[in-house]
């Protein structure tokens, strides 16, 4: 709780506010019992009074309903007013958070996870902040206010109003340990659901494409029913003892009642005394079960809190605020390991790239090519060793000087959904629109932006999806060129490049490269031969290092790479009928 306060800011003066228009609210919502016993007490004891005497008490009664309402609506509309300042604030700070920790940690939680926490677990915050908080506490504090009067009425009639409290504790104890044990299992359930809602929307295409509607089906089915067995267990636990406790919290009068009628019979106590508490107590169960009601969502938003805590106390990436202050641009790897979990995946790497080489990484899929690239990039913090530019180590500099000497293009490049002209200018954004358009013709991107009806100005469309692969890869390489940073990282940028345009495509990557520092990760030997440096990589491990010709010599393992490709080159797909003769 004092943590969501710390979110708070200066909307904390909204919410005491709103706890003392609701605790004056509910006070005025009980005070009509006090009026309605001065009604019945003459009635009952066959006193008369004037007419003037039950309509004064009548009025009163309605203006101070009337004062409840407008309590109540002015301290709620304070009290939300602070939550959705504060669900502003907690959502700015865990994107700030977030924005500190290493990129690849963040791409690891899913797009499931992040949605669910940046929109539904920080919704739910505000029934607590809103409503739980300022309306539980004034609930909470008239019921107490009245018991107290009731016990200077009569002792004993104290104690049988405060006979329903513990009993009514005691299911609402038994509701929190039965909920908490199978909460964890059911918000699991519901993130698991959720990742598998989204890859199952994104992936539909891949689905029907290779007829896999009934495994990726039964997986998306297993995973709500799943969800939904454990939200029933849970609250199967629950609902006991959350009937049990509804029912008598607001009986207050289900002991006192029959002993009052007892007392009042043998003479202990008086008639008007016995309605006097009966009226009292009218005015403790209704506020006290709000308070406890709002009591059974605080192991909920507990683990929602605890939940973003977690997700924001991940190491925040090493980085200084300096700005870069290499000597030249030259790369150099000391000593690299790295693991993404405990196991180890890069292990003890030492490289030196000189200023203006072209280094190409090598080897098959999954021997790290791509996490050197990324450890380069800082997507995450290595486990030992440095990596430096220049001979300052990088994470002596903050990441957004490393990100203005280092242009990536990795195989999937993200668009926004906006105009292409604008998606491009993320690489400079006070670039103009003519060095926009320079970038995209050396990229080639007006074959295809020619044959939209608004050219640049057209919409890449969610995600990019308007566009096919190899047209959102040349809009990356353009923002590559206009960003202009003396090293390049290409990983794998002409994965999506079709045959007829691999050649041009070439002679756009030659624009990007030109006089950098460049490190190229690619499957297509070919296109690296004249590389200043090919290193092998294999299982996490450079195996050698060298021209292309060396390396032929050399390196059986990167002999067998070149061969195997050689062989590919001349692969065909044999005619039908001389497949079935063969």
């Amino acid at each position: 709780m004092s943590k969501l306060m710390s979110y708070m800011g200066k909307y904390k003066k909204y919410t005491y506010a709103a706890i003392v228009l609701l605790m004056l609210g509910t006070i005025a919502n009980v005070i009509p019992f006090f009026l309605l016993y001065q009604i019945l007490k003459p009635l009952i004891l066959g006193i008369e009074e004037s007419a003037s005497y039950y309509i004064t008490r009548i009025i009163l009664i309605g203006i101070l309903e009337l004062l409840y309402v407008i309590f109540y609506v002015k301290g709620l509309a304070l009290s939300h007013m602070s939550a959705f300042h504060t669900l502003k604030n907690i959502r700015i700070s865990l994107q700030k958070k977030i924005e500190k920790q290493p990129l690849g940690i963040i791409n690891n939680y899913g797009v499931g996870s992040l949605k669910k926490m940046f929109i539904n677990d920080i919704d739910d915050l505000e029934l607590l902040l809103a409503h739980a908080l300022p309306e539980g506490l004034a609930n909470l504090t008239v019921p107490f206010a009245v018991l107290i009067a009731i016990f200077v009425v009569d002792w004993r009639l104290g104690l049988l109003s405060l006979l329903v409290v513990p009993m009514g504790m005691f299911a609402m104890g038994m509701l929190f340990q039965q909920g908490n044990s199978k909460m964890k299992d059911y918000y699991a359930s519901a993130q698991k659901m959720n990742n598998t809602i989204v890859e199952y929307i994104n992936g539909m295409e891949v689905v029907k494409v290779f007829n896999k509607d009934g495994e990726s089906l039964d997986r998306y089915e297993n995973d709500v029913k799943s969800y939904r067995n454990f939200t029933l267990e849970w609250y199967k636990a629950c609902w006991p003892w959350m009937a049990i406790y509804n029912s008598i919290l607001p009986c207050v009068c289900f002991f006192t009642l029959p002993v009052g009628a007892y007392l009042v019979l043998n003479g202990s106590i008086s008639m008007t005394d016995l309605v006097l508490v009966l009226c009292m107590s009218f005015g403790i169960g209704g506020p006290l079960l709000k308070a406890l009601n709002f009591g059974s969502v605080m192991p909920q938003i507990n683990y929602k809190i605890e939940a973003l805590e977690k997700m924001t106390s991940a190491p925040e990436l090493k980085q200084t605020k300096d700005k870069f202050t290499g000597v030249d641009h030259s790369i150099e790897l000391q000593h690299v390991c790295f693991g993404y979990t405990e196991k180890e995946v890069i292990h003890d790497v030492s490289l030196k790239i000189h200023e203006g080489d072209m280094v190409a990484f090598v080897g098959e899929s999954g021997s790290g090519k791509s996490t050197l690239a990324k450890l380069l990039v800082h997507f995450y913090d290595v486990c030992s060793g440095s990596i430096s530019i220049g001979g300052q180590d990088i994470t002596k500099m903050s990441l957004e000087s490393l990100n203005n000497e280092i242009s990536y293009v990795s195989q999937e490049q993200f668009l926004f959904h906006t105009t292409l002209m604008e998606n491009v200018r993320i690489g400079k954004p006070d670039a103009t629109d003519e060095e926009v358009i320079e970038a995209c013709r050396k990229t080639q991107c007006f074959e295809f932006l020619d044959k939209l009806p608004n050219g640049l100005q057209s919409m890449a469309g969610d995600s990019g999806k308007l566009l096919s692969g190899g047209e959102r890869q040349r809009i990356s390489l353009a923002r590559a060129i206009l960003k202009n940073s003396p090293i390049v990282v290409l990983d794998e940028a002409m994965a999506f490049i079709d045959p007829e345009n691999e050649e041009k495509m070439n002679l756009a990557i030659q624009e990007v490269i030109k006089d950098k520092t460049v490190i190229v990760i690619a499957h297509k030997l070919h296109s690296i031969v004249h590389a200043d440096q090919i290193c092998v990589i294999d299982k996490g491990s450079i195996l050698a290092c060298g021209k292309h010709e060396e390396l032929l010599k050399t390196c059986k393992e990167y002999a067998n790479l070149w061969q195997i490709q050689e062989q590919s080159i001349h692969w065909t797909i044999q005619n039908k009928e001389v497949m079935k003769n063969a």
